[in-house]
């Protein structure tokens, strides 16, 4: 079973400063039916003004993985980490028995843009932790971002989930096996790709149940999130 949900559809916040749409409920959006997908509990699409963002505040047993769009976010943590990423950077930190942090857009005239993701841990109070890694800049279809057993150098997520990170160009088509029992969520960052008789773009997002298989057509250049849940 296949649900797809233009972005169009996702709730949406907007603050001097802030720009977000909310795949799942999230601060004032609330809907009772999107309270999250599996252990997927949020995806924010946030775009922060050059020179704002978010001032410190505090996250507990919760796995949160930023992935950097455009511009370059500040980031700084109660555990010493801090730095800046870039576009094509992906961030990880189990907030476990808890972390404080900040993000700012660290540029005066650029936007910030980036997805705000959590994920549900499999247990609570695990010792908070960060890394992070970079979006392959080689020809892979398909590379793993997060997993429960750090595969193929991914970042460490404590859930039996998998995180992809996919980039198509145009007319490249991926085939995947599912094998009928996993959940699946796509997500799509950019560009435009067709899934069975679904024409996602960006924002889109596509839920799979019960599916035995996967394959994704690249109508132009895409890049995507692709989630394996329990």
């Amino acid at each position: 079973m296949f649900e797809h949900r233009p972005a169009q559809d996702r709730g949406h916040s907007q603050h001097h400063w802030l720009d977000s749409w909310h795949s799942f409920s999230f601060a004032e959006y609330v809907d009772p039916e999107r309270m999250g997908f599996s252990v997927l509990r949020v995806i924010n699409d946030d775009r922060v003004a050059p020179g704002t963002g978010f001032a410190t505040h505090a996250h507990r047993d919760m796995e949160i993985i930023s992935v950097i769009l455009q511009g370059t976010i500040e980031h700084k943590d109660s555990m010493g980490n801090v730095l800046q990423l870039h576009a094509g950077d992906v961030q990880r930190m189990s907030a476990g028995t808890g972390i404080t942090h900040s993000e700012f857009n660290a540029s005066a005239d650029e936007e910030l843009r980036f997805l705000q993701i959590w994920i549900q841990p499999n247990r609570q109070g695990i010792e908070p932790s960060y890394e992070d890694l970079q979006l392959s800049d080689n020809d892979a279809k398909l590379q793993v971002l997060a997993s429960p057993d750090r595969r193929d150098g991914s970042l460490l997520l404590h859930q039996d989930a998998v995180m992809f990170g996919g980039s198509l160009k145009a007319g490249e088509e991926l085939s995947l096996p599912l094998g009928g029992v996993r959940r699946y969520y796509l997500h799509v960052m950019s560009g435009d790709i067709s899934v069975a008789d679904h024409t996602l773009s960006e924002g889109d997002a596509l839920s799979m149940e019960n599916e035995h298989a996967l394959h994704i057509v690249a109508n132009n250049e895409a890049e995507f999130l692709l989630f394996d849940l329990p």
